[in-house]
C-alpha cells in the first residue's frame, strides 16, 4: 500500500531574479513580486518527508537556486527542462532520480517538461502533462500544462492532475 502523495510542479526557476519581469501578450506580469514565498509556503504546508514531488523541468536557472531544495521536505525526482544546464553532478545532491520524462502507463500520461508531438498521442499515450509554456496553454484536451502559472503557485497532486484530465 502506497504511503506517499505524488505532487507535481513544472517551471520554479528558482534563482532567477528577472523571472518577475517577464510579461504575457497583454503585457501583464505573468508572476506575482511573493510567488516564491506562494510556493514554499504551499510545499511545506503540504508536503511530508516521504511524499514525492516531480519537478517537470527548469528547477533553477543559477545553481544556487538549487540550494532552496535542501529547505523543501519531500523525495525530489526532475524532468529535466530546456533550462537544466548544469552539469549532472550539480544536480545529484538534490533529487533520488532525473530523467528526460516520466510515465504512467496505466492511465496514458507522460510527464515531460516541454509538451510533447501531437504524433506521441496518437496511439501510445493518451495525455501530456508538461510545463515550458508558463501562462500559455494548447488548445487541446489531451496536454495539461502545469507550469506554477497555471497552479495558482500551488502544488498539483496526481489525483488533481487525473480528475483534470478526461481520463
Amino acid at each position: 500500500m502506497k504511503n506517499y502523495t505524488q505532487y507535481y510542479l513544472a517551471d520554479p526557476h528558482f534563482g532567477h531574479s528577472k523571472i518577475t519581469e517577464f510579461k504575457d501578450n497583454n503585457g501583464d506580469f505573468i508572476r506575482p513580486l511573493n510567488w516564491l514565498q506562494l510556493i514554499i509556503a504551499d510545499w511545506k504546508e503540504r508536503v511530508n518527508p516521504q511524499d514525492r514531488v516531480y519537478i517537470l523541468g527548469d528547477v533553477a536557472i543559477k545553481r544556487k537556486g538549487l540550494l532552496i531544495l535542501n529547505k523543501l521536505p519531500g523525495k525530489k525526482y526532475l524532468i529535466k527542462g530546456n533550462h537544466d544546464i548544469f552539469k549532472l553532478k550539480d544536480y545529484i545532491p538534490y533529487f533520488k532520480d532525473i530523467r528526460a520524462y516520466k510515465m504512467i502507463p496505466e492511465y496514458g500520461i507522460i510527464f515531460s517538461h516541454i509538451p510533447v508531438h501531437e504524433e506521441q498521442l496518437k496511439n501510445r499515450f493518451k495525455f501530456n502533462v508538461h510545463g515550458h509554456l508558463h501562462n500559455n496553454t494548447l488548445k487541446d484536451s489531451r496536454y495539461l500544462n502545469i507550469c506554477l502559472e497555471q497552479t495558482n503557485y500551488q502544488l498539483i497532486t496526481l489525483e488533481e492532475i487525473i480528475n483534470k484530465l478526461t481520463i
